[in-house]
């Protein structure tokens, strides 16, 4: 299966205010989406910091992910988002239960699976599947790419009718190789063949669900515009769902139906792409976007870059309340006494912030009304901590 040509070309087509070419894929994916295929609510992974050799004593917790709500349609592709160290890998290895969540709840087609043993897990695996974003660490290089793709069939237990070997040669077609590279090794592939080596066993047990781990970081300009196309492709080919996980704005513009913001290990906002992109609420989600280059110099000279003070906050001990307001040009002694609530501001658009952009109602004031309203209740709040 070759790549649509007609598509917008990539990234580097798409890095003009951060706004690349919508695509009719995008538009008939609205049209397809379902009931949820996945839902997270409250989810956190607290990672134990201990102290001392023989007697080891716990001193803190590093909160990688600390309360993550959203769900995901069928059919949909919803981008997470995030500075390198927000939580959005790690958020990502729990839903595929490679990491032990420390708290909350992961719902697979109407399934709680978040404390399912490994035996539990085994047929759910061919459903859900991962795409690493290393194309190079993530191959074994002992091993033939018929082997590696084929692997997935002998470990659920299943043979094809055609049998393996056909079987991973038209995965191989489909994403865009030749059949002829069945009996070759992943050093003899470029970064991007490797990466589609690594999606064609993503592929074998046509899964529902995909976790996309920065699937094109590691790839050139060029390369990139070529994946995201096929998972496009794909996408519509074998009615996949996708989370991608990424840090390059133009790519997750592309590619994704719905866009959700990560700040160390909460989200800030989550709206349909069209509507975060054009209406940013959350200050951080605006700092964002205001950083994507833009390869018209007459245009770069005109942008508003929003430069953030300071660094990221250790995890380790974040920020009380709000934790963007140690570099938040807007807080005031409110954010960092009273942590906002993710709410929805206008329909489909939700941000946790109390003085948020683009719109004249905040998360305090939504919170406020509904604590006086008769029937009506203040969303909950935040879990304990988790010591572990």
């Amino acid at each position: 299966m070759s790549t649509s040509e007609n598509r917008a070309t990539g990234p580097e087509d798409t890095r003009a205010e951060g706004a690349p070419a919508v695509t009719t894929s995008k538009e008939a994916g609205a049209s397809r989406r379902g009931e949820p295929l996945l839902e997270v609510e409250n989810l956190g992974k607290h990672f134990p910091v201990t102290q001392g050799i023989v007697f080891k004593r716990q001193i803190g917790a590093v909160k990688a992910v600390d309360g993550v709500s959203f769900s995901v349609r069928k059919g949909e592709t919803l981008g997470l988002v995030g500075e390198s160290g927000c939580g959005k890998t790690t958020t990502g290895r729990m839903v595929m239960r490679l990491l032990e969540p420390s708290f909350g709840k992961i719902t697979f087609e109407g399934q709680d699976i978040t404390h399912m043993s490994q035996g539990q897990l085994r047929p759910l695996r061919r459903d859900i599947q991962m795409i690493f974003q290393d194309p190079y660490s993530s191959l074994n290089p002992r091993q033939t790419v018929g082997a590696i793709i084929g692997a997935a069939y002998k470990l659920q237990g299943e043979r094809p009718q055609q049998g393996i070997r056909a079987a991973v040669q038209e995965l191989l077609e489909m994403v865009g190789l030749s059949p002829e590279h069945y009996n070759r090794y992943p050093h003899e592939f470029s970064g991007g063949q490797r990466q589609r080596i690594g999606i064609a066993r993503t592929l074998a047990l046509r899964p529902k669900l995909i976790v996309a781990d920065e699937p094109v970081s590691a790839l050139d300009v060029s390369v990139q515009a070529q994946v995201v196309n096929l998972l496009e492709d794909l996408q519509d080919e074998l009615d996949l769902t996708y989370v991608v996980i990424a840090h390059d704005l133009s790519v997750v513009r592309h590619i994704s139906d719905r866009v959700a913001v990560m700040y160390l290990g909460k989200i800030v906002e989550v709206a349909d792409r069209a509507d975060l992109y054009e209406r940013p609420m959350h200050p951080y989600t605006t700092a964002l976007l205001s950083a994507v280059p833009a390869p018209d110099p007459s245009r770069r000279e005109r942008k508003d870059r929003i430069r953030l003070q300071g660094d990221v906050p250790s995890p380790l001990d974040p920020p009380p309340a709000c934790r963007f307001h140690t570099r938040c040009w807007k807080a005031q002694d409110i954010c960092k006494q009273v942590e906002p609530p993710l709410v929805e501001l206008s329909p489909g658009h939700q941000a946790a912030c109390h003085f948020p952009e683009n719109t004249s109602v905040s998360a305090t004031d939504l919170v406020a009304k509904a604590a006086v309203t008769p029937g009506a209740g203040a969303p909950a709040d935040a879990p304990a901590e988790d010591t572990e």
